[in-house]
């Protein structure tokens, strides 16, 4: 069981994404042969033959336009996959996309979505407790409102955390 909610992109901006992707561009669902891709919308790995698409999010943007946060240049977006067409995640009591050995930046923002520090996070055998510490660690500094939680090989946003 885990303390802290991996949010995954919500119903709304799915189906935003899915007409047109934060980059303005339109979306275009393709088939995954091969299976793997780290589906932000569902938190989980796409299974060979699902119908994916690969579109621009911007995650700080959205949370933003819920809290009146002005994030300015830390305003970023970047390429996340998503199912062309699912209800969200399941249930689920572990963190999504934890492998051990795996490397994460787990990136703090303040409640005005400026970065105030972060970690690089090696993930442990234990999945759950090295996210759980992470995440403690955060929260722990006050100003802290948002955590990001994102590979470090290419920066992409895997999901988020907020303030419990």
């Amino acid at each position: 069981m885990t303390t802290y909610t991996a949010r995954p992109i919500g119903p709304e901006a799915l189906k935003q994404l899915r007409d047109t992707d934060d980059a303005g561009q339109p979306c275009r669902p393709f088939t995954d042969d091969e299976g793997g891709a780290p589906l932000r919308c569902c938190l989980r790995l796409s299974e060979p033959g699902e119908r994916i698409a690969l579109v621009s999010y911007a995650p700080l943007r959205r949370w933003a336009a819920q809290t009146w946060a002005k994030p300015g240049a830390y305003d970023e977006q970047g390429p996340v996959f998503i199912c062309a067409a699912c209800d969200g995640p399941g249930p689920g009591d572990d963190y999504p996309f934890a492998h051990a050995g795996a490397l994460r930046t787990v990136r703090r923002y303040d409640a005005e979505g400026r970065i105030v520090g972060g970690r690089l996070l090696e993930i442990p055998e234990d999945t759950t407790a090295g996210y759980e510490a992470a995440f403690a660690e955060a929260f722990a500094d006050p100003e802290v409102a948002l955590v990001h939680v994102r590979a470090l090989e290419y920066g992409c946003f895997h999901f988020e955390v907020r303030r419990p």
